[in-house]
């Protein structure tokens, strides 16, 4: 699987960090003397400089409890450095970074967040050039190498309650969703718009579309939150949800809720990346977390919770495999079309 990952994002990498054009936000690190790829030659050097930055900014969109407990961690094995953390969902976080930007101010050293939001960030000049060494036990379909690397991926499945819905009506593929018994028992989370997206990339967009537009017809409900969907599945108040990361509906499962899901083959799968802003006020610190968070250590704190995580250790390609589902990583690169497939999705579903 990992070769057909890969390929699907094989393109040309740039191997030099790109021109800085008029009102470009990118650093311009040689008046310093050095480069974020280069500057730290040795852990035990970045250490040191990491303790005289004294602190990290960090701006993430991901679970509190989870986020909570890697900045934990950091901050124990590295107390002489303060995690100061911002956190907002995906598309307002986004917002927040790119008023920042405008503003031509920046208050973050590390942003972790939607990997078509990264991928936007990238392109506008505010992620900076940091090579981690942690980044070569990420295959090259989740990462744009020297910028960003996933955190961890969210396949999207479908997640139905255990005591309304047989076992033998549970959806095996796109068009089981088609079938008149659903229409009105369903749930969706209407601005997910990497999921909207990536259906379009494994379906290709003329049928995609087309799909998108019959699946609108089956009256689903539109909510915000995956906890919240995973919650009205299992309280029986929709037999369906239709968009919703594998992992939240796994912690609902632990907890001997009756939900369980289905993975419609191929599954896109969105990436969540971590990396440096071009202009970090803590150099240093902010390397010396995006390390931490991508090392197997801080893997293992999200593996805890139940993530499907892409570094090499962890083997995704086998957990994939034997909970039944063909990942596609969503191509980041979609992310240039984040306003396009927003004003579709909306057109489409919010009628």
């Amino acid at each position: 699987m990992r070769l057909s990952m890969d390929s699907i994002f094989d393109r040309k990498r740039k191997t030099q960090r790109p021109r800085l054009a008029p009102g470009a936000l990118l650093f311009v690190f040689v008046a310093f003397g050095f480069s974020q790829g280069s500057d730290a030659a040795t852990r035990e050097e970045l250490v040191e400089r990491a303790k005289k930055d004294g602190e990290v900014i960090v701006y993430a969109s991901m679970n509190v409890e989870e986020v909570e407990a890697l900045t934990a961690r950091f901050q124990g094995k590295y107390p002489f450095v303060k995690v100061s953390l911002n956190r907002l969902g995906g598309e307002r976080l986004l917002t927040k970074i790119l008023a920042e930007a405008r503003l031509k101010k920046s208050f973050a050293d590390v942003v972790q967040t939607l990997g078509f939001s990264m991928h936007t960030l990238r392109k506008k000049g505010i992620l900076g050039y940091y090579l981690s060494p942690e980044s070569r036990f990420y295959p090259k379909a989740f990462k744009e190498d020297g910028y960003w690397t996933t955190v961890y991926t969210n396949p999207y499945v479908v997640a139905y309650n255990t005591r309304t819905v047989p076992r033998e009506h549970v959806p095996q593929g796109y068009e089981d969703l088609l079938n008149p018994m659903w229409k009105g028992r369903m749930v969706m989370e209407g601005t997910r718009v990497d999921w909207f997206g990536g259906v379009l990339q494994v379906m290709g967009t003329e049928r995609g579309l087309k799909y998108m537009k019959e699946l609108s017809k089956q009256n689903i409900m539109l909510r915000t939150g995956h906890t919240l969907l995973a919650q009205l599945v299992a309280a029986g108040e929709a037999a369906l949800d239709v968009n919703i990361p594998a992992s939240s509906v796994d912690r609902l499962k632990k907890k001997d809720a009756p939900i369980d899901w289905a993975a419609l083959s191929p599954a896109p799968s969105a990436l969540i990346g971590i990396g440096v802003t071009s202009q970090p006020p803590h150099l240093h610190a902010a390397q010396l977390y995006v390390d931490f968070v991508l090392s197997k250590e801080g893997q293992q704190i999200l593996s805890d919770f139940g993530r499907y995580l892409a570094r090499s250790e962890f083997g995704l390609e086998q957990v994939a495999k034997k909970k039944g589902l063909h990942i596609v990583p969503v191509n980041p690169e979609l992310g240039e079309k984040m306003d396009e497939y927003t004003k579709l999705m909306r057109s489409i579903f919010w009628k």
